[in-house]
């Protein structure tokens, strides 16, 4: 069993294992580049995924179908225009993208529970994109996920507004910071970076944002630090 797992009890992890079979039912996997995508491979994949969802629906992972899987990092262009209105090309090696009606695309090397893949304390690229999903349910990647009918909006964006900008003036000066930095790259990110730490270090989380953690834990519907 994945460590990831551990903290849930019996009845979670029958819930889980639901989830993840009507997940597999639903969603088509798609082998990229050469890999080889064995039906582990697809359950780990799933199960990760499901994690999110453990107490919430399966239909919050409505309207898109595939999950693609590579090898290793992939290389995806990206073009803009710049204030002159001149076209840039460019190139980024991901090891993992979600886009909003499509696809969810990762690389196994860096989603591989049993690998060495993580690309710091507390990652988890599936969590991390899987979150994205989660994200643009409301049409737009940008931090803020439909909320559960129990929570506050105002209390969600006074708290990620804060420790957002926190993160922001303490790289901007140069301080070390508590979790990944890519969490600055934009309100979106920072969300899916915490949601990969509320699953992976929650002790961490609640020690370093409090507030961020008591907001996740409410939108997920889980309390991975009283599931032990």
């Amino acid at each position: 069993m994945l460590s990831l797992f551990n903290r849930l009890n019996t009845r979670q992890l029958t819930r889980l294992r639901k989830l993840t079979g009507l997940f597999l039912h639903e969603k088509q996997f798609t082998a990229a580049a050469g890999m080889a995508l064995s039906d582990k491979m697809r359950v780990q994949i799933a199960a990760q995924a499901c994690l999110l969802i453990l107490n919430r629906n399966l239909s919050d992972f409505d309207g898109w179908y595939e999950i693609i899987v590579y090898p290793d990092a992939f290389i995806v262009e990206y073009e803009h225009v710049d204030e002159a209105g001149v076209l840039h090309s460019s190139e980024r090696t991901l090891g993992g993208e979600a886009w909003g009606k499509g696809p969810v695309i990762l690389s196994w090397a860096d989603a591989d529970p049993e690998g060495q893949g993580a690309r710091h304390f507390g990652s988890n690229v599936v969590l991390h994109e899987f979150a994205h999903k989660l994200d643009m349910l409301n049409g737009v990647a940008n931090g803020m996920p439909v909320l559960n009918k129990d929570m506050k909006r105002e209390d969600w964006t006074r708290i990620f507004s804060c420790a957002y900008e926190r993160l922001l003036r303490e790289l901007e000066h140069g301080y070390h910071v508590s979790i990944d930095p890519y969490a600055a790259q934009s309100p979106a990110e920072f969300f899916a970076v915490v949601s990969e730490y509320f699953f992976m270090a929650p002790e961490f989380l609640q020690k370093h944002y409090p507030g961020i953690y008591r907001e996740v834990s409410l939108y997920y519907r889980q309390n991975p630090l009283k599931q032990v």
